[in-house]
């Protein structure tokens, strides 16, 4: 990644109606990332977050987590192939998340996300809660309209502060997750 500051990265926390198209486009980015990671992958690739569940408004950006044998192994064999598929890396001393590395596939015009691809340890429980948290509201549209509505405060409140955006929803993630192992 360049010293300069890309456009998404200051790009707001807006919520849209769903659309259908948004599974098209991740099952479309994990076919061709099933090619790229397919020598680093465990437990494959999954389209998770909320563009995953049908009928649940969100940013219209598709999470793809992939499971991986070891992440900067994985990282350092394939990331110039996804730079060359559009994907821009964020280094772990800026994404501040050590159980990932991150990318980013900027639109055409680099000012908006399309998708975010989250390289994950094999094993690591942050792969399962992913998984856990969009089948629970996959199961529970109650859970999922909650969710949606909290989403809806959150960009009106902190749209234009990602991290406070993701954070407002923490505790929310994790009584979903509390209960969906009773």
């Amino acid at each position: 990644m360049s010293e300069e500051i890309p456009a998404w990265a200051y790009e707001r926390a807006e919520i849209r109606p769903h659309d259908p198209r948004w599974a098209v486009r991740a099952e479309t980015e994990r076919a061709h990332l099933a090619d790229l990671l397919g020598p680093w992958l465990v437990d494959g690739i999954e389209h998770i977050g909320s563009t995953a569940v049908p009928g649940l408004a969100a940013k219209p950006i598709v999470d793809l987590a992939a499971s991986v044998t070891d992440l900067d192994t994985a990282v350092a064999a394939t990331s110039e192939h996804l730079t060359a598929a559009g994907w821009s890396f964020v280094p772990p001393e800026l994404d501040q998340r050590p159980w990932r590395r991150f990318f980013v596939k900027p639109d055409p015009t680099g000012r908006r996300r399309e998708a975010h691809l989250h390289l994950i340890q094999a094993g690591h429980k942050r792969w399962t809660d992913q998984i856990r948290f969009r089948d629970a509201l996959r199961r529970d549209p109650t859970k999922a309209q909650q969710y949606e509505d909290l989403k809806r405060q959150l960009s009106q409140a902190n749209g234009h502060d990602r991290e406070a955006y993701t954070e407002g929803k923490a505790a929310f993630v994790a009584s979903v997750l509390a209960a969906s192992i009773e």
